[in-house]
């Protein structure tokens, strides 16, 4: 979250239109889309490891942030001038596209990252991930409500395979709950719906703009919003933290922020959006590894089954949009 949060990404744009369909290209394409789901799980593992030393997830995001930026301005400057000239892609920003850029920065990577980061004080790296990963199941029922899109009975099947996948993962904690378990975990499930908000309402601003150029800019906006929460509510002397934080704080910006949010934008050039979210349940599963063998993190056999059928639910959902994809071409 990740950004962004984890789960960081757009709607394929109008440059897919136009991609190649040999098998190595997508192939590359595949290989970036896993690269950058493993990447994005990883920041849960970074964040629990500085909770070690802190606990403040207003300082810990400003710190990501703050380093994810010079990344973020360098990226941006490079596709504007890699970009073909008069095109959407090169064209300067309109009024309208810098409120859509700033409203998308602040609901998907900032409000999503923050929630995310807040929550996991509380919950495991694996239950966190695993609750994260509700996010395309709650953009179909997003869709469905503000949209008016039909769900279909294979999505519906997929919905309650999901839910039931959660309910699982949840039920350790029915009858002897953990102190702050259920704040935690409803967080992270918040941050989950303001990711599918922002995901429903990216669509048009992704395809006009490019997705290297949109992530860039609503991912900078997002940066510009948890720096000033910062400067609001801490005073600099929070900066005051151990070299271990700063070092998992850049570990966070590089290998789990902006690394995979452009590896991620080129597999959707690549593959597309529903050939990316299957790949992306590698996600869950190398939280709760990386959990296991890094944080000592157990989870029950019941949390395991219902680890699996979420993500079995959400394959069952992008495989749906794959073949509808399929058909409109």
């Amino acid at each position: 979250m990740t950004a962004a949060t984890d789960h960081e990404e757009a709607p394929a744009s109008a440059e897919t239109a136009t991609r190649p369909t040999s098998a190595s290209y997508s192939l590359v394409g595949v290989a970036l889309a896993a690269i950058a789901a493993v990447a994005f799980s990883l920041r849960a593992i970074f964040v629990k490891l500085a909770y070690e030393d802190m606990s403040d997830p207003v300082t810990l995001l400003a710190l990501r942030m703050i380093f994810s930026l010079p990344f973020l301005a360098v990226a941006a400057v490079i596709h504007r001038r890699s970009a073909p000239a008069r095109t959407s892609l090169t064209a300067p920003l309109t009024r309208r596209d810098a409120l859509a850029l700033t409203a998308l920065g602040f609901v998907g990577y900032y409000l999503s990252s923050f929630l995310d980061m807040a929550g996991l004080q509380f919950v495991g790296a694996g239950i966190g991930r695993l609750l994260i990963f509700l996010y395309p199941t709650i953009v179909v029922i997003i869709s469905a409500l503000v949209l008016d899109k039909r769900i279909s009975q294979r999505e519906v099947v997929a919905l309650l395979i999901t839910y039931a996948g959660v309910a699982l993962v949840l039920s350790a904690q029915f009858n002897r709950p953990s102190e702050n378990f259920w704040l935690g975990a409803g967080l992270v499930m918040s941050s989950a719906i303001t990711f599918s908000i922002y995901l429903v309402g990216s669509g048009e601003v992704v395809t006009r703009l490019g997705p290297i150029r949109f992530t860039a800019y609503a991912t900078a906006a997002a940066s510009v919003f948890c720096i000033m929460q910062f400067l609001l509510l801490r005073p600099l002397s929070a900066l005051a933290l151990p070299l271990r934080v700063y070092e998992l704080a850049l570990a966070m910006a590089l290998f789990s922020t902006v690394m995979p949010l452009f590896m991620m934008a080129e597999a959707l050039r690549r593959i597309g959006a529903s050939r990316v979210a299957m790949v992306s349940a590698l996600g869950p599963a190398a939280t709760v590894v990386s959990g296991y063998l890094g944080l000592d993190e157990r989870m029950t056999w019941l949390q395991t089954i219902g680890g699996v059928l979420i993500v079995s639910g959400v394959l069952i959902v992008a495989a749906h949009v794959r073949r509808m994809d399929r058909k409109q071409r």
